[in-house]
C-alpha cells in the first residue's frame, strides 16, 4: 500500500459569497491550470484522458463557482473507473486526479492511497473487515485507488471474503461520498464484468475513463525522458535499434507499455555497465559513462527468433 501526501488548503465561508465568479482567474489562483500543465508535460500521449481530465476540471470548477455563489448545488459523484492495459498512466493520473480535487476543495487533503486486493480482503473469518476499514481511515479526505479492483471479486470461491470489503466500500462510496473519492482501475474487458456481477458500483461511478496503449514513437519518446532523468542517453544508432525493439516487443505476450519500457531500459543500462566495465583500460568520461550503445538494446532476447514465448529481456 501507498500513501502520498498532498498540502491541506483552507476553504470559504459562507459569508464570502461573491456576487460574480471569474472562471479563468479561478483556473489559475486554484492551481488547476499547474496540475492540467504537469499532466501534459510529464505524460506523452494519451490524449483521450486528457481531455475527460479537463472536461471533468471545468465541471468542478463551474460547480464551485455555483455553490459559492449560493446556486442550488449538488456536489457531483466523483468516483472513477480507470480501465486500460498496464503502464498506461493509470496511477500517475489518479495522483493528479487527488492533487486537482484538492485544490478545487472537494477532497480535505489531498492524499492518495493506492492498494490492492490484499491490502483489503482477509484470509480467514473476521479479518476483512478491520483492514478493510482501517485502509479507508487511511484514505479519507483522499482518494482510494484500487488497482485490479475485480480480483475483489471471486465467485468460484465460497469462502472468499473479497464480498465482505464489497459491501463495506459500496456503504461508504454512498454515505462518505464527500469526504472520499475512489478510483476503480484494471483491464477493460474485466473491469466490466466485475461491473455487471456488481452493479452497486456501477451506479456508484460516474466517470469511467479508458486509457489508450501507447503508439511506437510516443514509447521511443518515454524511453528517452526515462533515460534523461537518470542522466543517460541513446547513441544514434541505440535510438534506431530501440524503436526497432519497441516494434517486436510489442507483439510478444506480456507487453506492459511504459512499464516495459522502464524494465528494457533496466536490462540495457545493465549491460552498458558490464560491457564499458570488461573494455575499459582507463579512465572514463562522462559520455561513456552515459550513453546506451546499440549493442546493449541488440544483446536482448527480444531480437532472437528463436526465444520461447513470453521470454521477452
Amino acid at each position: 500500500m501507498n500513501v502520498r501526501p498532498e498540502p491541506v488548503e483552507g476553504t470559504e465561508t459562507v459569508e464570502e459569497r461573491p456576487s460574480a465568479v471569474d472562471l479563468k482567474s479561478e483556473y489559475e489562483s486554484s492551481g488547476v491550470k499547474d496540475v492540467l500543465q504537469e499532466l501534459d508535460r510529464e505524460l506523452i500521449g494519451l490524449k483521450p484522458v486528457k481531455k475527460r481530465i479537463r472536461e471533468t476540471a471545468a465541471l468542478l470548477l463551474v460547480e464551485r463557482a455555483r455553490k459559492r455563489m449560493g446556486l442550488n448545488h449538488r456536489t457531483p459523484t466523483l468516483h472513477m473507473s480507470f480501465t486500460g492495459n498496464p503502464g498506461t498512466g493509470k496511477t500517475t493520473v489518479a495522483m493528479k486526479m487527488a492533487n486537482l480535487l484538492h485544490r478545487l476543495g472537494y477532497i480535505r487533503k489531498g492524499h492518495l492511497v493506492s492498494v490492492t486486493r490484499d491490502d483489503l480482503v482477509g484470509q480467514y473469518i473476521g479479518h476483512t473487515a478491520p483492514k478493510t476499514k482501517e485502509i479507508l481511515k487511511k484514505a479519507m479526505g483522499g482518494v482510494l485507488f484500487i488497482d485490479e479492483a475485480y480480483y475483489l471479486y471471486r465467485p468460484e470461491n465460497e469462502r472468499d471474503y473479497g464480498q465482505e470489503a464489497i459491501e463495506i466500500l459500496l456503504q461508504v462510496m454512498e454515505n462518505q461520498r464527500d469526504d472520499l473519492v475512489v478510483i476503480m482501475a484494471g483491464y477493460g474487458d474485466r473491469m466490466d464484468r466485475f461491473f455487471a456481477s456488481n452493479p452497486g458500483f456501477r451506479s456508484r461511478i460516474a466517470h469511467h475513463i479508458d486509457f489508450p496503449d501507447y503508439e511506437n514513437d510516443e514509447l521511443l519518446r518515454i524511453a528517452e525522458i526515462m533515460l534523461s532523468e537518470q542522466s543517460y542517453h541513446f547513441s544514434d544508432e541505440a535510438r534506431n535499434v530501440f524503436a526497432d525493439y519497441i516494434e517486436a516487443r510489442r507483439n510478444q505476450p506480456h507487453f506492459a507499455n511504459a512499464r516495459s519500457v522502464r524494465n528494457a531500459l533496466d536490462r540495457a543500462r545493465l549491460r552498458q555497465a558490464n560491457r564499458i566495465f570488461e573494455n575499459s583500460d582507463g579512465p572514463l568520461d562522462a559520455s561513456a559513462l552515459s550513453q546506451i550503445g546499440a549493442e546493449d538494446i541488440r544483446a536482448s532476447r527480444v531480437f532472437d527468433a528463436s526465444q520461447e514465448p513470453g521470454s521477452a529481456s
